[in-house]
Protein backbone atom coordinates (compact mmCIF):
# COMPACT_ATOMS: atom_id res chain seq x y z
CA UNK A 1 0.00 0.00 0.00
CA UNK A 2 1.15 3.59 -0.76
CA UNK A 3 1.28 6.30 1.58
CA UNK A 4 -1.81 8.30 0.08
CA UNK A 5 -4.32 5.43 0.75
CA UNK A 6 -6.31 4.43 3.37
CA UNK A 7 -6.58 1.19 5.17
CA UNK A 8 -10.65 0.47 6.81
CA UNK A 9 -10.21 0.36 10.66
CA UNK A 10 -12.56 -1.51 13.61
CA UNK A 11 -14.88 1.07 14.85
CA UNK A 12 -13.85 3.35 17.57
CA UNK A 13 -15.40 4.41 20.88
CA UNK A 14 -18.53 2.01 20.43
CA UNK A 15 -19.75 2.71 17.19
CA UNK A 16 -21.33 0.67 15.45
CA UNK A 17 -19.35 0.89 12.08
CA UNK A 18 -16.30 2.10 10.40
CA UNK A 19 -16.63 3.46 6.91
CA UNK A 20 -14.49 0.73 4.41
CA UNK A 21 -15.36 2.11 1.06
CA UNK A 22 -17.67 2.91 -1.74
CA UNK A 23 -18.19 0.76 -4.90
CA UNK A 24 -18.63 2.35 -8.50
CA UNK A 25 -19.15 0.06 -11.52
CA UNK A 26 -17.01 1.35 -14.34
CA UNK A 27 -16.95 0.33 -18.46
CA UNK A 28 -13.58 0.79 -18.66
CA UNK A 29 -11.00 0.33 -15.75
CA UNK A 30 -8.12 2.02 -17.05
CA UNK A 31 -9.79 4.81 -18.44
CA UNK A 32 -11.97 5.17 -14.92
CA UNK A 33 -7.98 4.81 -13.29
CA UNK A 34 -6.70 8.01 -15.52
CA UNK A 35 -9.93 10.27 -14.32
CA UNK A 36 -10.02 9.13 -10.47
CA UNK A 37 -5.99 9.04 -10.19
CA UNK A 38 -4.68 11.09 -12.54
CA UNK A 39 -7.43 13.78 -12.30
CA UNK A 40 -8.72 13.52 -8.83
CA UNK A 41 -5.41 12.39 -6.97
CA UNK A 42 -6.55 8.61 -5.62
CA UNK A 43 -4.08 6.56 -5.66
CA UNK A 44 -3.88 2.80 -6.63
CA UNK A 45 -4.12 0.17 -3.39
CA UNK A 46 -4.73 -3.46 -4.54
CA UNK A 47 -6.85 -4.89 -7.04
CA UNK A 48 -8.20 -8.14 -7.22
CA UNK A 49 -9.70 -10.54 -10.19
CA UNK A 50 -13.02 -12.17 -8.75
CA UNK A 51 -14.64 -14.86 -10.14
CA UNK A 52 -18.35 -16.43 -9.43
CA UNK A 53 -17.37 -17.60 -5.81
CA UNK A 54 -18.44 -14.15 -4.81
CA UNK A 55 -21.39 -13.69 -7.81
CA UNK A 56 -24.15 -14.47 -4.85
CA UNK A 57 -23.07 -11.26 -2.75
CA UNK A 58 -22.54 -9.72 -5.83
CA UNK A 59 -26.24 -9.91 -6.87
CA UNK A 60 -24.86 -10.73 -10.34
CA UNK A 61 -26.44 -13.93 -12.43
CA UNK A 62 -24.56 -15.77 -14.95
CA UNK A 63 -20.59 -16.18 -15.36
CA UNK A 64 -18.96 -13.42 -13.35
CA UNK A 65 -15.77 -12.10 -14.16
CA UNK A 66 -14.28 -8.83 -12.74
CA UNK A 67 -11.27 -7.05 -11.54
CA UNK A 68 -11.72 -5.12 -8.04
CA UNK A 69 -9.07 -2.28 -7.98
CA UNK A 70 -9.15 0.05 -4.51
CA UNK A 71 -8.06 3.39 -5.15
CA UNK A 72 -7.57 5.93 -1.84
CA UNK A 73 -7.56 9.45 -1.83
CA UNK A 74 -6.40 10.53 2.54
CA UNK A 75 -9.14 8.18 3.96
CA UNK A 76 -11.91 8.03 1.30
CA UNK A 77 -11.50 4.60 -0.19
CA UNK A 78 -13.32 3.98 -3.57
CA UNK A 79 -13.40 0.11 -5.05
CA UNK A 80 -13.67 0.35 -9.38
CA UNK A 81 -15.19 -2.55 -10.13
CA UNK A 82 -14.70 -3.62 -13.84
CA UNK A 83 -16.78 -6.61 -15.00
CA UNK A 84 -15.57 -8.79 -18.03
CA UNK A 85 -18.55 -11.37 -17.53
CA UNK A 86 -21.18 -10.16 -17.61
CA UNK A 87 -20.85 -6.83 -18.73
CA UNK A 88 -21.96 -3.59 -17.06
CA UNK A 89 -25.96 -2.39 -17.63
CA UNK A 90 -27.73 0.62 -16.63
CA UNK A 91 -26.53 4.34 -16.23
CA UNK A 92 -25.75 6.84 -13.33
CA UNK A 93 -27.87 8.94 -11.05
CA UNK A 94 -28.50 11.81 -13.85
CA UNK A 95 -30.17 13.74 -11.02
CA UNK A 96 -29.84 14.58 -7.13
CA UNK A 97 -33.91 13.26 -6.65
CA UNK A 98 -32.94 9.78 -7.35
CA UNK A 99 -32.63 6.72 -5.28
CA UNK A 100 -29.51 6.12 -4.18
CA UNK A 101 -26.10 7.73 -4.31
CA UNK A 102 -26.30 10.49 -6.89
CA UNK A 103 -22.89 11.73 -6.82
CA UNK A 104 -19.13 12.09 -5.25
CA UNK A 105 -17.83 15.72 -4.00
CA UNK A 106 -14.54 16.82 -3.44
CA UNK A 107 -14.11 20.37 -2.22
CA UNK A 108 -11.34 22.09 -4.69
CA UNK A 109 -9.16 25.53 -4.04
CA UNK A 110 -10.51 26.63 -7.98
CA UNK A 111 -13.85 24.84 -9.71
CA UNK A 112 -12.54 25.94 -13.35
CA UNK A 113 -9.22 24.84 -12.83
CA UNK A 114 -10.47 21.58 -11.16
CA UNK A 115 -12.96 20.78 -13.97
CA UNK A 116 -10.54 21.74 -16.79
CA UNK A 117 -8.35 19.44 -15.36
CA UNK A 118 -10.68 16.58 -14.79
CA UNK A 119 -11.93 17.36 -18.79
CA UNK A 120 -8.47 16.75 -19.65
CA UNK A 121 -8.98 13.05 -18.27
CA UNK A 122 -12.39 12.22 -19.35
CA UNK A 123 -14.85 14.39 -17.76
CA UNK A 124 -17.49 16.33 -18.65
CA UNK A 125 -18.63 19.77 -17.46
CA UNK A 126 -22.73 20.01 -16.67
CA UNK A 127 -22.59 23.77 -17.46
CA UNK A 128 -26.09 23.86 -16.03
CA UNK A 129 -25.30 22.80 -13.01
CA UNK A 130 -22.70 25.81 -11.73
CA UNK A 131 -24.40 27.85 -9.13
CA UNK A 132 -22.61 30.66 -6.76
CA UNK A 133 -24.60 30.81 -2.91
CA UNK A 134 -24.26 32.51 -0.27
CA UNK A 135 -25.06 33.47 3.03
CA UNK A 136 -23.65 36.04 5.65
CA UNK A 137 -21.23 33.45 7.27
CA UNK A 138 -20.20 31.66 4.32
CA UNK A 139 -20.04 31.17 0.37
CA UNK A 140 -19.99 27.76 -2.10
CA UNK A 141 -19.22 28.09 -5.64
CA UNK A 142 -20.11 24.30 -7.29
CA UNK A 143 -20.70 22.91 -10.78
CA UNK A 144 -21.23 18.98 -11.07
CA UNK A 145 -19.07 17.00 -14.18
CA UNK A 146 -19.63 13.71 -15.44
CA UNK A 147 -16.96 11.20 -15.02
CA UNK A 148 -16.07 8.81 -18.65
CA UNK A 149 -19.55 6.70 -17.20
CA UNK A 150 -21.99 9.35 -16.39
CA UNK A 151 -21.15 9.49 -12.76
CA UNK A 152 -21.64 12.15 -11.33
CA UNK A 153 -18.78 14.51 -9.73
CA UNK A 154 -18.98 17.80 -7.49
CA UNK A 155 -16.07 20.43 -7.39
CA UNK A 156 -17.20 22.90 -4.23
CA UNK A 157 -15.33 25.97 -3.34
CA UNK A 158 -16.41 27.16 0.21
CA UNK A 159 -15.92 30.52 1.32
Amino acid sequence: MSDATATPSAPENGDAYAVSHIGLCVSDLDRALRFYCEGLGFAPVIAYEIGNEAAAALEVPGDVRLKSQMIAKGTLMVELLHYASPGTTGVPSAQRNQLGLTHLSFIVDDVDAAAERLVAFGGRVLPETRTSMKTDESSAELVFLADPDGTRVELMKLG
